[in-house]
């Protein structure tokens, strides 16, 4: 939408719902992240909060305008995780963090998601690499644990926010649209 338009009331009300959705999931999303993992794996709380950060920015990253860019997006998502995942597993379960890793493995993570036919995910998963590496070298204790506790974060905050999606243009969309009020053509006789 340009700046020059303008909302009716119904977008008024649709664009609230939306962003009132878009808080709601992202509480919903935080709490899980921080409750759920922090209870299985006993992490700390400066990892449990990592934990919710990462998982809320995936909920904002699947919300979009219609159900199934929510969808694609989820699935850019999950991809580019996916591949970063399986290559900081690998690196982290073997060395430490070294400075030299970073530029290596992003640029591994992009490329492998660009040959794999996903080139669009090619950030997603430079971004991932490189929180789950710097994280590694914050904490390097146990580094090996940061690709799995941040694909779980971003599976339990992409859930969410399509369902957050779901409930959004499917259910509650529908439902503003009709209460519309006819527009007047014109004065009536």
């Amino acid at each position: 939408m340009s700046s020059t338009q303008h909302f009716d009331r119904a977008g008024v009300r649709l664009a609230v719902v939306d962003c009132g959705v878009l808080a709601i999931a992202c509480l919903v999303t935080y709490l899980a992240a921080t409750t759920v993992l922090s209870h299985l794996y006993f992490l700390s709380h400066a990892d449990s909060v990592l934990g919710g950060l990462w998982a809320v920015i995936a909920t904002v990253f699947v919300s979009r305008d219609s159900y199934q860019h929510s969808m694609g997006a989820a699935v850019s998502r999950m991809s580019g995780t996916l591949v970063s995942f399986l290559f900081c597993l690998i690196y982290l379960s073997m060395l430490p963090f070294h400075v030299w890793a970073l530029p290596v493995l992003i640029g591994a993570s992009a490329l492998a998601v660009t040959l794999l036919g996903r080139p669009g995910d090619a950030a997603t998963a430079a971004i991932t690499t490189a929180v789950v590496l710097i994280v590694a070298d914050v904490s390097p204790r146990d580094a090996w644990e940061q690709p799995i506790l941040r694909f779980f974060d971003t599976l339990i905050g992409v859930v969410i926010g399509v369902a957050a999606a779901w409930v959004t243009l499917r259910v509650l969309h529908p439902r503003i649209r009709s209460t519309r009020q006819p527009e007047s053509s014109g004065p009536q006789a």
